[in-house]
C-alpha cells in the first residue's frame, strides 16, 4: 500500500469536532468565491479578496514548487478607464501560511503598493494614464524582467514584498528582492489593443525571479512573483444561484444532472451543457492577481508536507478626509486622506464560498476581521447544521439532505444530535482515506493506481492541531499533469485537486454542492480508513451530481486576445488556463 501523507488518528478529530467552525461551509454554490460577500467590504473593492488558489506547480520543470494566487478587486470591467483598477497604496495585502497545525500564521508575505504620476505634459498635464503606445507599439515587447515602467506610462504602480516569520505584526521581516531590486513594477491594466498591442509580452516583462532568501533556515531558491490584472478565473452561475437557485436540468426541476455515475464520474460527463438558465456571469470580468511561486521545502516544517493558507487585506484603523489634498503628481500617492492607527483586517479568504453562504449576515464583517485560530469560538453555530442542504430541500421539494452522524466523542460536550463529521474533515482538519487498487485514482502522471493508496492532507501534529478554516495542501503529492487534471478534484479521485489545495480548473461550486449534500458519506465503504463516520444511509443525496450548470471557464483569446468571450460550460480541457506561472490568463482588453 502506498501512503502519501501522515494520518491523524480519527479519535483526535472527532473529539474536537465541535470546532465545526464555519467551514462546514460545504454550503456553497454561492457567489464568485468572494465578490462583495459582506456589507462592509462591498464598499471597499480595492481590498476585497475574491479567490485564493494554492497548488503544487504543474509547469514543466517546476516540480517541487508551490504556487499561491490571491485575487483582489472584483468585477473589473475591462473598459473601466481612465483610472482603471489600482490597488490601495494605504492598505496591506497578505498571504498567510500555517505549517504546524496551530491555526496561526507561521509565514506571511506582505504586499504594499504605491502609485506614481509622472505628469507628462502635452503641453499641459494629460488626462490619461498613457501618453502613447506601450512598448513603442511593437508586436513584441523587450524580454524581461524590467524594473522600470514603460516610458509612455503617465501613471503606474510599483510594489514591494516582505516575508514575515512568526506573528504577522511582531515577527522578523525580510524584504524580498529581484536582481537586487526591492521595488517591482505592476503592469498597467489592459487598456486595449491600440495602447498595448501585445499584452502577453508586455506583462511578461514583470514576472520577476526572486533572489534567494531564507525561512527558518531553509533557502528559498528559484522563486517568482507577479502582480497584475488578469481575467477572472472563477466560474459560477452567479445571478441564478442567488435567485433561489434558479437553475435546473432541462429535463428535471432540480439543480443537478442525473446522468452521472457518482464516484468514478471523474472528469465530468455532467459538464453542465444541458442546463437551462446557466451563464457564467463573470466571464467578461477581470481581477488583480498577487501570484507567488516558491519551493515547497521552504514553506513546510520538519517532515510534515501539509501547509494551510489564507489571504487577508488590512487598512489603518482611522481615516480622515483631507480637505486640501496635493495635486497627486510625483513619486507618492496623492494625499487625499490622512490615515493612522494599527492595521485593521477587513478581508479574509481561505476556502472558497465560506462567508457568502454559511456565515449569517450579521457576522459577515466579523468573519472578514477574524483569524482562523478563533473560528470555533466565533462561528461554530453556523456550521453545526449547514443551511444549504435544507434550502435545496425547500426550494425543490426534496427530502434527501444529509442527516449527519451522532459522534460519541462529542457527548461530553453536550452534543448528542447528529453533526456533519464529513464536513469537519473536509473543511476543518483535512481529509484522510484509503483508495482501493484500480479505482481510477490519479496520482501525478499515474492514472488508475494499481495498489491501494492512503491519502491525507491532515497536519501531522496530533492532538495539538487546532481546527480552523483554511485552504490545506499536501505538498508531497505530485501535481497532476495539466491534460489529466479532473475538475472534480478529490471527489473525482484526482489527488492533487480541491480540497487538497485549489487549482484554477477545480470546480469548487459543484464540488462543494455535492459535498454539502453528502458525497463523502456516500463514498464511505468504497473508500476505507476515512476520518469521517457518516455512511450512504445518512446522506441519500450523496451520489446525486448537483451542479450550478457551469463546468469550465472558457479561455479568453488564449493566443492573440482577439476572440470573443467563449460560450461557457462547453470547454473540455484544462488547457483553457495557462500552463506556466502565473497560470491566470491575460486580462480582457477594454477595446479590441
Amino acid at each position: 500500500m502506498q501512503t502519501i501523507a501522515t494520518r491523524r488518528p480519527r479519535s483526535l478529530i472527532l473529539a474536537s469536532a465541535v470546532a465545526l467552525t464555519l467551514t462546514g461551509l460545504a454550503a456553497l454554490p454561492a457567489q464568485a468565491s468572494s465578490h462583495r460577500e459582506a456589507p462592509s467590504i462591498a464598499g471597499m473593492p480595492k481590498v476585497d479578496g475574491t479567490d485564493f488558489y494554492m497548488f503544487n506547480s504543474y509547469e514543466t520543470g517546476r516540480s517541487g514548487f508551490v504556487t499561491m494566487i490571491a485575487n483582489y478587486v472584483p468585477l473589473q470591467d475591462s473598459y473601466g478607464g481612465p483610472n482603471y483598477f489600482a490597488m490601495d497604496p494605504k492598505a496591506l495585502y497578505e498571504i498567510h501560511l500555517n505549517n504546524d497545525g496551530s491555526g496561526k500564521e507561521n509565514i506571511t508575505f506582505q504586499f504594499r503598493f504605491n502609485t506614481q504620476n509622472k505628469d507628462i505634459p502635452l503641453p499641459v498635464s494629460i488626462p490619461l494614464v498613457a501618453a502613447g503606445q506601450l512598448c513603442g507599439g511593437a508586436a513584441t515587447c523587450p524580454a524581461g524582467p524590467s524594473y522600470t515602467a514603460d516610458a509612455k506610462l503617465n501613471v503606474f504602480e510599483n510594489y514591494s514584498v516582505t516575508v514575515v516569520q512568526g506573528d504577522r505584526r511582531a515577527g522578523s521581516k525580510t524584504v524580498l528582492t529581484s536582481n537586487g531590486h526591492n521595488t517591482l513594477i505592476k503592469p498597467f491594466d489592459n487598456i486595449g489593443k491600440k495602447t498595448i498591442p501585445s499584452y502577453t509580452s508586455y506583462a511578461a516583462q514583470y514576472v520577476y525571479p526572486l533572489d534567494d532568501f531564507t525561512i527558518g533556515g531553509a533557502t528559498c531558491h528559484g522563486g517568482k512573483v507577479f502582480v497584475g490584472q488578469r481575467a477572472d478565473p472563477f466560474f459560477v452561475n452567479l445571478g441564478q444561484i442567488f435567485d433561489l437557485i434558479n437553475v435546473q436540468n432541462s429535463g428535471a426541476n432540480a439543480p443537478f444532472y442525473t446522468g452521472g455515475t457518482g464516484l468514478l464520474n471523474a472528469q465530468g460527463a455532467d459538464n453542465g451543457t444541458n442546463f437551462t438558465g446557466s451563464s457564467d456571469i463573470i466571464a467578461d470580468k477581470n481581477v488583480t492577481s498577487l501570484a507567488l511561486e516558491l519551493p515547497a521545502s521552504c514553506l513546510t516544517k520538519g517532515t510534515d508536507p501539509v501547509i494551510g493558507g489564507w489571504t487577508t487585506a488590512s487598512v489603518r484603523q482611522s481615516k480622515i478626509q483631507n480637505p486640501t489634498p496635493s495635486n497627486g503628481a510625483g513619486a507618492e500617492t496623492a494625499d487625499t486622506t490622512r490615515e493612522g492607527g494599527a492595521w485593521s483586517q477587513v478581508s479574509r479568504l481561505g476556502m472558497p464560498l465560506v462567508n457568502e453562504v454559511v456565515i449569517g449576515l450579521k457576522d459577515k464583517d466579523k468573519f472578514n476581521a477574524s483569524k482562523p485560530v478563533n473560528d470555533v469560538a466565533n462561528f461554530a453555530p453556523y456550521v453545526l447544521t449547514p443551511s444549504l442542504p435544507h434550502l435545496i430541500d425547500l426550494v425543490f421539494g426534496l427530502t434527501a439532505s444529509p442527516t449527519g452522524t451522532v459522534v460519541a466523542g462529542l457527548a461530553p460536550l453536550g452534543i448528542t444530535t447528529p453533526v456533519r463529521d464529513d464536513l469537519i474533515a473536509a473543511f476543518l482538519t483535512g481529509v484522510t482515506f484509503t483508495v482501493p487498487a484500480n479505482a481510477n485514482l490519479q496520482v501525478g502522471a499515474t492514472a488508475n493506481v494499481t495498489t491501494p493508496v492512503t491519502f491525507s492532507n491532515v497536519p501531522a501534529t496530533g492532538a495539538s492541531t487546532t481546527l480552523a478554516e483554511m485552504l490545506r495542501l499536501n505538498t508531497a503529492i505530485p501535481a497532476t499533469p495539466v491534460n489529466a487534471q479532473r475538475r472534480l478534484g478529490l471527489i473525482g479521485l484526482d489527488a492533487a485537486g480541491f480540497p487538497n489545495g485549489r487549482r484554477l480548473i477545480d470546480d469548487v461550486v459543484d464540488i462543494e454542492l455535492r459535498v454539502a449534500e453528502g458525497r463523502l458519506c456516500s463514498l464511505n465503504g468504497i473508500l476505507t480508513a476515512t476520518n469521517w463516520q457518516c455512511t450512504p444511509t445518512t446522506a441519500p443525496a450523496g451520489l446525486v451530481d448537483f451542479s450550478d450548470g457551469i463546468a469550465f471557464k472558457g479561455a479568453y483569446a488564449a493566443t492573440a486576445n482577439t476572440a470573443a468571450v467563449p460560450t461557457n460550460g462547453t470547454a473540455t480541457s484544462p488547457n483553457n488556463f495557462g500552463t506556466a506561472f502565473p497560470y491566470v490568463n491575460d486580462p480582457i482588453p477594454g477595446s479590441p
